[in-house]
């Protein structure tokens, strides 16, 4: 289980480097964000339960929308009013975290309306929850990395997780194993009429590889961290 660290003891816990979401600065604001959000940095997060799960999809999002969009609001594809809610449900503690951010968003473009759609067209549960999830990640799903790492996840095996859980009646569908973006717009492609695939076999297929290609890596919160990890060793050694 996490401990949550009360927001007025982060100047003694976080790293200078880690607080620059005070200072305007891009550096380390996604880890800080997990850190007043959870209260451990995203590696030693404690996800067996499901509600532990829920707890870091919904941290990491959030962290990474803060450090790629300097707007949690535009990065998350939430409204300001159920950000709000979202923070106060699950982060009640971390309240002050969306002081002084503007309410105003930028308005999805239909490629991300029409997968939020889809996706709220297969919630297990048709809660808050899942609500917020098919908003979030069909917002992330427009960045262009794979979607782990887009929605802040340490690897693929946590957003299979993530979709199995909240969206198995889609999820379940993916079963050779696409890369998901591919497997969401194949999806879209299908709800329509469309015919994605020129190739009616995916082993016969040029594109082969940009379907069902390895999806490993270092997650872009562990990357910060790195980063900064050698920058302080630099300066010590200096």
């Amino acid at each position: 289980m996490n401990v949550v660290i009360p927001l007025t003891q982060f100047v003694d816990v976080v790293p200078v480097h880690e607080l620059s979401v005070a200072t305007g600065e891009t550096d380390g604001i996604g880890i800080a964000t997990y850190m007043r959000l959870r209260g451990c940095v995203p590696a030693a997060a404690d996800i067996d339960d499901d509600r532990a799960f829920d707890a870091h999809v919904f941290a990491s999002i959030l962290s990474i929308a803060a450090a790629q969009c300097g707007s949690i609001i535009d990065g998350s594809g939430l409204a300001a009013v159920d950000l709000e809610a979202l923070v106060t449900r699950w982060f009640p503690h971390a309240s002050g975290i969306l002081a002084g951010l503007s309410r105003s968003a930028v308005a999805p473009d239909d490629e991300t309306l029409m997968l939020r759609d889809l996706l709220l067209a297969h919630r297990v549960r048709r809660d808050d929850d899942g609500r917020w999830l098919a908003a979030m990640i069909a917002r992330r799903a427009m960045e262009a990395n794979h979607l782990w790492e887009d929605l802040g996840l340490r690897n693929r095996a946590e957003l299979s997780r993530l979709l199995s859980r909240h969206f198995a009646p889609l999820a379940s569908r993916n079963t050779q194993n696409m890369r998901w973006k591919r497997f969401f717009y194949r999806a879209l492609c299908e709800s329509d009429g469309f015919v994605m695939c020129s190739t009616p076999v995916c082993t016969d297929c040029r594109d082969f590889d940009l379907c069902f290609g390895e999806e490993s890596g270092e997650s872009h919160l562990a990357h910060r961290r790195r980063e900064a990890a050698l920058q302080d060793a630099r300066a010590s050694a200096g």
